[in-house]
């Protein structure tokens, strides 16, 4: 299922699935099959045929294209009875082979597979290792330094070898993290080398706590040699939380150049936070999951990404800054809480679409994704939280100046890779930090009472004047 949001409107389709059967021509080579238009078959992959009834019987004759209604009266005429049993039979046998081949991945004798097209890899298989909470996805976004980077993929695969169920590959992780650690050591005056003087204090106080520190490496391999999967998950988002820290030390800013018709847009060069508070339209209350008080309004907090969406960031942050979406209303599908579109569309700044892709040091603008074609974004829709602008309604090339929308992830809406249809389609800017559990409870008609910028607002650039 697609979600297609713009900003005047919003509408749900169903994906539609094509199944396209090709047969080699050496399959037929005495005898046909009636399948009653059930199948369309082609003589090759480029050529399509009009579906069409094949020979009524089961012949042993030359091939035909079909046959005649006085030939098939002749046919039952000249035939006994016990060949009509046999032929029966034979084109039962031949039916239950096509259904057979048809359902089965393995080809029968005879069969020519060459044209049969190679694998989508991303869409089509379950273990496409995309971030699948918001707090993953925020740190692989940061641009630190690379030997972190090798600290944090090692400790990351420990999330992934976590879920494997009974017995667990304790040896694996246990490698993984004498690797992390051995370059943590190994590497030491690189890593802090890369944080700026002013934060040098700190970056090792960090650093000190993740190697050794309580809830840090050497932790973390102790309770894997005890084999105690609920300690070593809590070491490991202990370890994770450092490795974050001090990656956000040592990227003080942009790691890349805007392009220069785009300098003068609002932009944000690092990360912030935005506390929007909402509150029940109809006079309802929420209800926390964790447990505690029925409450009217209930808060949200959202950290934005400037390392990978500064212009959207930006522009998005100034309209929090300037009071836009206090007192808005929301309005819900089954996958997404969008904010009104009824707001004037000269507030906020025309921004291009604007996406990271993975493995790239700079956005793509105007520029959508190819998920077949292995694309993957920085910072993925499909998660649920995922906080992302709408497209412009005029051109799909634009975000929005100011609509924007929470996205609801539902993995039974999505491909067999678990990627979300709309993948790679949107800006996404940031996740849903604090108060995923409210989101479900948000009806349409339910208002932003307010929308604070609570933290970054040092990383946020503003223009001399609005162009």
């Amino acid at each position: 299922m697609a979600v297609m949001l713009s900003s005047s409107s919003y509408s749900l389709i169903s994906p539609k699935v094509f199944f396209n059967v090709t047969i080699s021509p050496s399959i037929t080579r005495r005898y046909s099959v009636s399948t009653h238009s059930l199948f369309q078959f082609s003589t090759s992959p480029a050529r399509s045929v009009q579906p069409k009834l094949i020979s009524c019987i089961f012949t042993g004759s030359k091939r035909s294209t079909g046959c005649s209604d006085q030939q098939k009266v002749d046919t039952k005429l000249h035939v006994s009875v016990l060949e009509r049993g046999i032929m029966r039979l034979g084109a039962t046998i031949s039916v239950i082979l096509v259904i057979i081949q048809l359902t089965s991945p393995v080809p029968l004798p005879g069969w020519d597979v060459s044209f049969l097209p190679p694998a989508e890899a991303v869409l089509y298989s379950p273990d496409t290792k995309v971030p699948r909470t918001g707090e993953l996805a925020l740190r692989k976004a940061i641009p630190a330094n690379p030997n972190m980077k090798s600290i944090q993929n090692s400790l990351e695969e420990l999330s992934y070898l976590l879920r494997i169920p009974q017995r667990k590959p304790y040896g694996t992780m246990e490698s993984n993290v004498k690797k992390a650690l051995k370059i943590a050591v190994d590497e030491k005056e690189s890593i802090l080398a890369s944080v700026p003087a002013d934060q040098k204090e700190k970056g090792l106080e960090i650093y000190t706590s993740l190697t050794d520190g309580k809830g840090g490496l050497q932790t973390l391999l102790g309770y894997i040699k005890e084999k105690d999967p609920d300690r070593v998950s809590v070491a490991l988002a202990s370890s994770l939380d450092s490795i974050a820290q001090l990656e956000l030390l040592q990227a003080p800013g942009l790691s890349f150049l805007l392009p220069a018709q785009y300098t003068n847009y609002p932009r944000l060069t690092g990360r912030a936070v935005v506390e929007l508070v909402i509150e029940k339209g109809d006079g309802s209350m929420f209800t926390p999951q964790s447990g505690g008080v029925p409450r009217k309004a209930a808060t949200v907090q959202v950290v934005l990404d400037g390392y990978s969406a500064p212009l959207t960031t930006g522009n998005f942050a100034k309209l929090v800054i300037d009071g836009a979406y206090d007192g808005m209303k929301l309005k819900c599908t089954d996958q997404a809480i969008l904010s009104d579109s009824g707001i004037d569309k000269s507030i906020g700044y025309s921004v291009p679409l604007e996406i990271m892709p993975s493995g790239q040091f700079e956005p793509l603008y105007k520029t959508t994704l190819s998920i077949q074609d292995g694309e993957l974004p920085v910072l993925p829709l499909s998660v649920y939280g995922a906080v992302a602008m709408a497209h412009d309604d005029v051109s799909e090339e634009y975000s929005s100046p100011n609509q924007f929308f929470f996205y609801l992830y539902d993995k039974s809406y999505s491909g067999l890779g678990g990627l979300s249809f709309d993948e790679g389609q949107f800006s996404v800017f940031g996740y849903t930090t604090i108060g995923r559990d409210i989101l479900p409870q948000i009806k349409t008609g339910d208002v932003v009472r307010s929308a604070k910028l609570v933290e970054g607002q040092d990383n946020l650039v503003l223009p001399a004047e609005k162009i």
